[in-house]
């Protein structure tokens, strides 16, 4: 790729945008009030505001490899805290996809170097869902399958963290799992069951 043509591109972006409206980016640089926080992958091949068909302002947007939300890792913790404190939005979803590289090097007992300790987060995953996961005999059902449960664990580090399960109890801020199949282009509702997460794990992480 030819960076100048990401300028090239930019210009004429931007005065697409103008002939449309005007006053776009005037109303563009007066603020965000998005109503979703979604957390995804940092893969090129995702394009979180295409795939949901949204526009600038309308989504809070967070991206690592493999749509981790770590408890000891400052970054994403920091985001949550901002989007759920400071953004006000109504829901969070996790997103992840099938194909997913991170996912995919986490499977393979290979040394990454200094990516080590972030699969280890879901080769965590693995094991405490090795019995289901083993029990699948096609690796690219199981690597699917993988993606899914990664999913929903982050959602449930996501309740874990006490901004979020204080604007749950003050707001009803609902938590989403969601996955997006590169290959028919679709997103697929884990259907996480919200309410049953909060009955099971409040009593162990209850902190507001």
């Amino acid at each position: 790729m030819n960076l100048n043509s990401i300028f090239e591109n930019n210009s004429r972006w931007a005065q697409k945008k103008l002939e449309t409206d005007i006053h776009y980016f005037n109303k563009l640089s007066m603020g965000q009030k998005p109503q979703v926080f979604y957390i995804g992958c940092s893969d090129s091949r995702v394009t979180a505001e295409e795939l949901m068909g949204v526009g600038p302002g309308e989504v809070f947007i967070y991206r690592n490899i493999a749509n981790m939300i770590p408890n000891s890792d400052l970054s994403s913790q920091s985001v949550v805290s901002y989007a759920v404190s400071y953004l006000n939005v109504k829901h969070i979803v996790v997103c992840g996809h099938y194909n997913c590289g991170g996912v995919k090097a986490a499977m393979e007992s290979t040394d990454l170097g200094l990516i080590n300790p972030w699969l280890r987060n879901i080769r965590d995953i693995y094991r405490l869902h090795r019995e289901e996961l083993n029990s699948i005999s096609d690796d690219v059902l199981r690597y699917d399958r993988l993606v899914e449960l990664n999913v929903m664990e982050q959602c449930v580090n996501v309740i874990k963290t006490a901004d979020v399960q204080k604007a749950i109890k003050e707001r009803q801020l609902s938590v989403h799992g969601w996955v997006f199949d590169m290959r028919t282009g679709k997103l697929k509702d884990l259907k996480f069951d919200f309410a049953k997460v909060l009955d099971e794990i409040m009593e162990i992480y209850r902190i507001v």
